[in-house]
């Protein structure tokens, strides 16, 4: 899996897609696929895209996998 080019929070996008959240959460695109359609996961369709405000992932993770640094 390729290294995600931003190095700080700052520098995500306001919105994320597939490739994005699998590199931060260190899963395959696949899996992130999967992820973004489970019901209660913050993504957002536009059209046929699927995308995740960057707040939102914050704030999931910090639920579901505990307290993010």
């Amino acid at each position: 899996m390729k290294n995600s080019m931003y190095k700080t929070y700052e520098e995500l996008p306001l919105y994320l897609n597939a490739d994005t959240v699998a590199k931060l959460l260190g899963i395959s695109i696949s899996s992130a696929y999967e992820l973004m359609n489970e019901e209660g996961f913050p993504s957002v369709r536009i059209g046929k895209r699927l995308i995740v405000p960057k707040e939102n992932l914050h704030a999931w993770v910090e639920t579901h996998l505990g307290k993010v640094r």
